[in-house]
């Protein structure tokens, strides 16, 4: 048993300028920030790293009685053989890291948090309550960059052969996947992706995880699962058309994207495993009946809530491991899908479409799907999305979905919100 000391109170700043000053002294950083609701964790630095809570006790000192907060970024397929990019295998293979400092914003307050392996030196906590009052005001910067495009026919190839194994019987549904290599023309640090990223115009939760040298991030618009005590809530997110260049044309869009046949099955996979877990580990489980819409920036997806108790004893990564990946994520059945997407893509995703997020000493936290994310070493990186392929899939069609989805990460080099204007494909 590993026992921490975690002192937390109260700050009156900006946790994201705090962040940035910050920032210079850590070599590992973590990011988990709704921009929607207060659920916004920032680490800095590791105090330890844990295989489980079961080996940790918490001696909690300060004025506020927040709980430890522990950062989990999970890959999408952590038994594929296929090596990842050489980005991606600079990450060690750690469950639960806990940072030297946290900053905190949810629904209670605003609170700097340290953690120590012994009694938390007060002058420690002065100093970095010092550094949050006076950090300066946030700045954007644009960084030009490159893509080196994929190729049509190789995705094409992939889809044929993915339908091939739905027409034959052996899969119902495959999520694959494109990458594309991005070189920056000057160098970026992750501060600044992370910026644009949060005080962008994409929506949903930003996603950070540096490790050195080399980092991950993105904003995601799928929750995975969410616990608040007994209370735990998931979405089904599968189903996407274009937003179109008007409010006009969105709620056209949106209302042919409620009929549409195909998105609609590929939607109820989601909804009927989702809901199968839920059953199997809770109480009082609510589904809509019918999906609503959920309005991004560039595209709109059919998106289901669900909702209900947690079954005693069943904590938060348990049902994270049972619930990721989802049919959204790699098709269905899952298992067999899987399979499928290691046969047909020619790369590993590492944390693309991986379960990422956080945890409190308590067991209460959420994990979101590392979707509309990249790697990057500061010069170069790999920028991920993909799609949902059934029985009736276009090719042509799902390429251009994911470069609408890819517009998402894309915003991360766009100090100006006019992601995708300055990119250059060779």
């Amino acid at each position: 048993m590993t026992k921490i000391f975690s002192h937390t109170q109260s700050v009156d700043t900006d946790i994201v300028d705090a962040f940035c000053i910050m920032q210079r002294g850590f070599t590992d950083q973590f990011v988990y920030y709704d921009k929607v609701r207060k659920a916004r964790v920032m680490g800095l630095g590791r105090c330890i790293a844990l295989w489980s809570l079961h080996e940790v006790e918490c001696e909690l000192q300060g004025e506020s009685a927040e709980q430890p907060v522990f950062f989990s970024f999970n890959r999408f397929d952590g038994e594929n053989p296929k090596p990842a990019d050489e980005l991606f295998q600079a990450f060690p293979r750690l469950k639960l890291m806990l940072p030297e400092v946290v900053l905190i914003e949810n629904e209670r307050g605003t609170f700097l948090q340290v953690n120590s392996l012994g009694p938390v030196y007060g002058g420690r906590v002065d100093r970095f309550s010092k550094q949050m009052t006076d950090a300066p005001l946030r700045k954007r910067v644009t960084i030009p960059y490159t893509l080196e495009a994929d190729l049509r026919s190789d995705w094409s190839e992939a889809v044929n052969r993915g339908l091939a194994a739905i027409e034959s019987g052996k899969i119902d549904k495959v999520v694959l996947s494109r990458r594309q290599k991005l070189t920056a023309a000057h160098p970026f640090s992750s501060k600044d992706l992370l910026i644009n990223l949060i005080d962008g115009s994409s929506r949903g939760t930003v996603l950070m995880y540096r490790y050195g040298d080399v980092f991950f991030c993105g904003c995601t618009p799928e929750l995975l699962v969410r616990k608040h005590g007994q209370i735990v809530e998931s979405m089904c997110l599968a189903g996407t058309i274009a937003t179109g260049s008007s409010e006009a044309e969105a709620a056209h869009l949106a209302d042919q994207l409620l009929h549409d046949d195909k998105n609609l099955r590929e939607h109820a996979f989601v909804v009927d495993f989702i809901g199968e877990v839920f059953r199997r580990n809770c109480h009082d489980v609510e589904i809509a009946k019918e999906p609503q819409i959920l309005a991004l920036k560039q595209v709109q997806h059919l998106y289901t809530p669900v909702c209900a108790q947690v079954r005693q004893g069943v904590s938060l990564t348990s049902l994270m491991k049972q619930l990721h990946p989802t049919p959204a994520l790699s098709g269905a059945p899952v298992g067999e899908a899987l399979m499928q997407i290691r046969q047909l893509e020619p790369y590993n995703r590492g944390f693309y479409g991986g379960a990422c997020g956080y945890v409190t000493a308590d067991g209460d936290g959420e994990f979101s799907v590392g979707l509309r994310t990249g790697v990057f070493d500061g010069e170069i990186g790999w920028v991920y999305a993909g799609c949902g392929i059934v029985s009736d899939s276009a090719a042509g069609e799902e390429f251009d979905e994911i470069d609408l989805k890819l517009k998402t990460i894309l915003s991360a080099f766009d100090g100006e919100d006019n992601a995708g204007e300055m990119r250059c494909e060779s």
